[in-house]
C-alpha cells in the first residue's frame, strides 16, 4: 500500500469503527452509552480495576464498590484498611492504596472534581500514562492516544507491526496516534477496546466480522494470528516459604503486612522468609509445636513463582505474637478479613485439611 492510499485508509478507520461501535458497544456498568457524557469517577475506577484483570471478574466487584463508595469524595473519606479489604482478590494491591491517595488529592487539590486534561490527570497518585489518557478521552473527550492490551493487538495487526513486544510498543503507539480522531475520542478508544475484546481476539480472530478488515495489513498478508509477536519469556525464579496458621479458640492469628513490598498493607496469615530453599519453621510467629501439612500452596507473582508449605499450631497460655497489626480473627468470619488470593487459598487448604479447635472434642 503506497503512502497516499495508506493515508486515505487511516482517515476512514475512525468513521468505520465508530459506526460499528454505535451498534455493537458492550454494555458495561461503568460505561455510558455512545455519545453520552461519562462519569470520571466510574471511568477511573474501572480502568484501575481492569489492569491485569478480566471484565468478568471486575463487573460484580465494580458494582459492589460503587454501592459502598459511590463518589470520589466517599472514597477519599474511606478507611484505607477497608479499601484494601474490599480490593482483595483483584491483585496488584498498590493500586488500591493509590486509589485512596488519588481520591484524597482530587478532593484536597481539585475541589472534588477530577482534572479534565491528560497532563493534570497524570499528576495524580497512581495514574500512569494509559490511565490518564483513558480518563481524559472517555470522561472528558480530550484527544488522547489510549493503548491497552486489546488496542495494542488491534494496532499491531492493522499496521502489520512485526517487531516483538515489548520493543514494538513505541511503534504501536505512534501508529495508534495516526488513527485517533479529534472528535469522539472516548468512544473511539472504547471502540478499539471492544474490537480487541470481541473480534480481534488473541486466538482465532473473527476477521469476517471486523468493520476495518479491508484496511488490516496483517489480514491481507494472512499473518493476523501471528501478531503481535512476543519476545521469548524468561523463566521465572522459584521461591519457597511457609504460612503459619495459629489458632486460639475459634480465632486465627492474622498480621498486617508492611506497607511497602508485595501485598503491602493487607491482612494476611503470618509467613516466614521467602527464599531459594524451603525455610521450614523459620520465622514462626511463636515458639511451640507446629505441624507441617502435606499440602502446598503455589502462587505466581510477576517476577517469581512461590510455593508455600502450610504449618498449623494452637496458641498456648502466654502466647502473644509480637508485631504491630497482629489480631485474632474469628475463623467463621474469615471471608470478611479481605485476605489476598494467596492467603485465601492457604486458609481454604488448611481448613479443609484440618478442623478448627472450635470443632474438636
Amino acid at each position: 500500500m503506497d503512502a497516499k492510499h495508506s493515508s486515505i485508509a487511516e482517515q476512514s478507520i475512525p468513521a468505520q469503527l465508530l459506526a460499528w461501535y454505535d451498534v455493537a458497544a458492550r454494555d458495561l456498568p461503568w460505561r455510558s452509552r455512545p455519545g453520552q457524557a461519562a462519569d470520571p469517577y466510574r471511568v477511573w475506577l474501572s480502568e484501575v480495576m481492569l489492569q491485569q484483570t478480566t471484565v468478568a471478574t471486575v463487573r460484580p466487584r465494580f458494582s459492589a464498590w460503587v454501592d459502598r463508595w459511590p463518589s470520589v469524595a466517599a472514597l477519599a473519606a474511606a478507611d484505607e484498611a477497608d479499601v484494601m479489604a474490599a480490593w482483595a482478590g483483584l491483585g496488584y494491591y498498590a493500586r488500591a492504596r493509590n486509589l485512596v491517595k488519588a481520591a484524597r488529592a482530587v478532593v484536597a487539590d481539585h475541589g472534588g472534581a477530577f482534572p479534565d486534561t491528560e497532563a493534570e490527570l497524570r499528576a495524580l497518585p497512581g495514574l500512569g500514562a494509559y490511565t490518564a489518557a483513558a480518563v481524559a478521552a472517555i470522561a472528558f473527550g480530550e484527544r488522547a492516544v489510549v493503548v491497552d492490551a486489546n488496542v495494542e493487538r488491534v494496532v499491531a495487526r492493522l499496521f502489520a507491526i512485526r517487531t516483538p513486544l515489548p520493543a514494538a510498543r513505541p511503534a504501536i503507539r505512534a501508529a495508534a496516534d495516526t488513527i485517533t480522531p479529534d472528535a469522539r475520542a472516548g468512544d473511539f478508544a472504547q471502540a478499539m477496546m471492544d474490537l480487541g475484546a470481541t473480534i480481534c481476539t488473541s486466538r482465532r480472530p473473527r476477521c469476517l466480522l471486523c468493520p476495518i478488515r479491508a484496511d488490516c495489513r496483517a489480514h491481507a498478508a494472512g499473518i493476523e494470528e501471528r501478531l503481535p509477536a512476543k519476545a521469548a519469556k524468561r523463566a521465572k525464579p522459584q521461591r519457597y516459604g511457609t504460612i503459619f496458621w495459629l489458632e486460639r479458640g475459634a480465632c486465627v492469628l492474622l498480621v498486617r503486612r508492611p506497607d511497602k513490598g508485595l501485598l503491602g498493607g493487607m491482612r494476611a496469615l503470618p509467613t516466614g522468609p521467602w527464599g531459594e530453599a524451603a525455610p521450614g519453621l523459620a520465622g514462626a510467629p511463636v515458639a511451640g509445636r507446629w505441624r507441617l501439612l502435606d499440602d502446598r500452596v503455589a502462587h505466581g507473582f510477576t517476577h517469581f513463582d512461590l510455593e508455600l508449605a502450610l504449618a498449623t499450631g494452637v496458641a498456648q497460655a502466654g502466647d502473644e505474637p509480637a508485631g504491630e497489626g497482629s489480631e485474632w480473627w474469628p475463623i467463621a468470619d474469615l471471608p470478611r478479613a479481605g485476605l489476598p488470593t494467596l492467603f485465601a487459598k492457604a486458609a481454604t487448604a488448611i481448613t479443609t485439611a484440618t478442623p478448627s479447635t472450635g470443632d474438636r472434642e
